[in-house]
């Protein structure tokens, strides 16, 4: 019986990793519709609608659309993490990290647009929907940490201390990126040069 257990073991393992990657695959197809048509008037059906999977499908690996979709969120914004710990990890000099986050910044509200325009969508249900509130609140402390970071690293370059306690510094450049997303998502053309040159001078 012993020697049999790891086998037992690496089955089990196998078919948890083969529903997580399941469940990437279906919120990655998701993505699109939601970020479209926003949380309000998103519901598994017109995701299925939008997918090449039924709404069979999509309700057995997601209990309802609210756990679909902050499945999305968290597992795009804990990517997004990562991007930004290379800029600290990666950058020598202070005004290469100023450069680098400010990029960064830009780059992702250009190609992540859907996935940004859905974040601040929950992030304001959650106001509404108590259920939601707990993801929320965890996902902007760890973007919150995520900012921070770059922040001191900067201060580190430059021999000084950040001037900004951390919340009020990630208050403040989740306000710029917001505003900018609004006016890129109304057509400004001048939306990423102005985030671009507003994240340089924050920081």
């Amino acid at each position: 019986m012993a020697t049999a257990q790891p086998t037992l073991d690496r089955f089990e393992r196998s078919k948890v990793d083969k529903f997580e990657l399941r469940r990437d695959e279906l919120a990655d197809a998701a993505l699109t519709t939601l970020g479209e048509l926003g949380y309000a008037r998103t519901g598994l059906r017109q995701i299925s609608q939008n997918t090449a999977f039924s709404h069979g499908v999509l309700h057995y690996y997601f209990r309802d659309k609210n756990e679909l979709i902050t499945y999305c969120v968290r597992r795009y914004k804990e990517h997004c993490v990562t991007r930004y710990d290379e800029i600290v990890e990666q950058s020598t000099a202070a005004h290469e990290v100023n450069a680098r986050m400010a990029e960064a910044l830009v780059v992702t509200m250009v190609e992540d647009l859907s996935m940004h325009r859905l974040w601040y969508d929950l992030r304001a249900q959650a106001m509404f929907e108590a259920a939601l509130a707990p993801t929320v609140s965890d996902l902007d402390a760890q973007l919150e940490a995520m900012i921070w970071r770059v922040v001191v690293r900067h201060a580190e370059l430059a021999s000084t201390r950040p001037a900004l306690d951390r919340t009020t510094t990630y208050a403040l450049f989740d306000g710029i990126f917001e505003n900018a997303l609004i006016r890129h998502l109304a057509g400004d053309p001048q939306a990423a040069s102005r985030l671009r040159h507003s994240a340089m001078e924050l920081m």
